[in-house]
């Protein structure tokens, strides 16, 4: 299940950037005619919205580059729309600067799959490492933690604690003090039948350095991972860049894991990370509960960057909400005419499950995500709403007729909530029961009624 905060984050990275763009393209929309001018202008600034969200500088002018040439071209001069297709332009650049598609983890046709994950101190290695291992395990993979962090006081502890909290089995080795022998032996000793995957948390250090450096090479001449990811930290900027090209000529990385997402950062590390290294960004983390890991879309992000929304995210986060057994008794239910309270109660929860509406109503084209920043007083609606549907007895779920005035204080009361707040609900219950009703004799076919509303 994604974490209602994920796209939160990704929205707060690129908050800033996100509506200089936007602002540059109102401008050009507004002209109808665009020359090249308008397009040398609107360059300038797109350049230094990119480099103000600590972007690196020659990326940020490959990129002007390779956009102001195509879209000086005679198709978008002359077309109808120059402008939607500038934007069009760009938004296809951003995605091949993101990575262009989405990049997967690489598996081993022998197993076990060997993770080796590198990084400094306080990038959050550890508890990405287990955040990976919990994704995995709900990919229907079988992974497996190594302890290989013999340096930082209680690493060890850390990594059984929040392997324990995903689920997922750690393997140390007591009294060692050589995390090349440890690797190697969870590795050689792997039993197939019970794990398919090995993730080793490495140690990291302060700095980019040589003991570091030499240690993680022996360990991948010792275990020949099948990929090494490297974790860093979004909110170091520029610094991200450099820290991902020092590993990446020392030992050699074949994809990063951008954490702390959710931070006061501007989201330069992300658009920079695979034109610098050569490496695509794999996952992003924001937040910090262990569900707060996601793939990473170049094309869903760039969309977002734009404005444009993410209908895709926002599918996935429905389909992972609302399993299709319970989806087909409700369709059942409102056939027949039995859709009551309790339905309705449980159709909010499985939108709460999907993260807060404003994110949600963020990640639909067109919607202005500034503009619902008041969508949190629904929530609030939502859960009064909840309140008092919990402060009814199942009879007076299944049948809310029966609802008569002493019936309404002891549930505003348990509720916390006012008399004409209950009424107010029943009132829309009975309002919405009668559309259904209206939907039905119609003849029309809804397979789902997901938002109970």
């Amino acid at each position: 299940m994604h974490s209602p905060h994920t796209w939160k984050g990704i929205q707060m990275a690129f908050e800033s950037l996100g509506d200089k763009l936007q602002n540059v393209f109102k401008k050009l929309r507004g002209k109808g005619r665009v020359s090249e001018s308008d397009i040398k202008d609107a360059m300038r600034e797109v350049r230094l919205a990119l480099l103000e969200a600590d972007v690196n500088f020659k990326v940020a002018r490959d990129f002007i580059k390779t956009v102001s040439e195509k879209a000086v071209g005679a198709d978008v001069l002359e077309s109808l729309t120059p402008a939607q297709q500038i934007i069009k332009i760009v938004r296809d650049e951003l995605v091949e600067l993101l990575g262009g598609t989405q990049s997967k983890l690489a598996v081993s046709s022998k197993p076990p799959t060997v993770l080796m994950m590198v990084g400094l101190n306080g990038a959050g290695k550890t508890t990405t490492s287990a955040k990976l291992a919990g994704l995995l395990k709900k990919q229907g993979k079988r992974p497996m933690l190594v302890a290989c962090d013999v340096y930082r006081p209680a690493a060890v502890r850390q990594l059984m604690v929040v392997g324990e909290q995903v689920g997922v089995p750690v393997f140390t080795k007591e009294g060692s003090t050589d995390p090349v022998a440890i690797a190697k032996e969870a590795v050689s000793t792997c039993d197939l039948s019970r794990y398919d995957t090995v993730i080793l948390d490495t140690a990291g250090r302060l700095q980019v350095d040589e003991t570091l450096m030499d240690e993680l090479v022996r360990m991948k001449e010792a275990v020949r991972p099948t990929e090494i990811l490297l974790v860093v930290d979004a909110m170091t900027g520029q610094d991200a860049v450099n820290i991902a090209e020092g590993f990446h000529g020392k030992v050699g990385i074949d994809g990063v894991i951008l954490t702390k997402m959710d931070g006061d950062t501007r989201g330069g590390a992300a658009l920079s990370v695979k034109a610098v290294t050569g490496k695509p960004v794999k996952f992003s983390c924001t937040g910090e509960k262990l569900q707060d890991i996601e793939p990473f879309y170049p094309d869903r992000l760039a969309s977002r960057i734009l404005g444009m929304g993410d209908m895709l995210t926002f599918i996935d986060k429905a389909q992972e909400a609302f399993d299709e057994k319970s989806a087909a008794q409700l369709e059942a239910k409102i056939r027949q005419q039995r859709f009551d309270l309790q339905d309705f109660l449980d159709q909010m929860q499985q939108i709460k499950n999907m993260g807060p509406i404003s994110n949600l109503l963020g990640m639909i084209p067109g919607m202005n995500s500034k503009a619902l920043q008041g969508a949190q007083v629904d929530e609030k609606q939502m859960a009064r709403t909840e309140a008092i549907i919990k402060s009814m007895t199942p009879k007076e779920r299944e049948n809310p007729s029966v609802m008569d005035a002493s019936r309404k204080r002891r549930v505003a009361q348990g509720s916390g909530t006012q008399v004409q707040d209950v009424n107010r609900l029943l009132k829309q219950f009975e309002d919405m029961q009668k559309l259904m009703k209206q939907f039905m004799g119609k003849g029309k076919k809804h397979k789902r009624f997901p938002f109970g509303m």
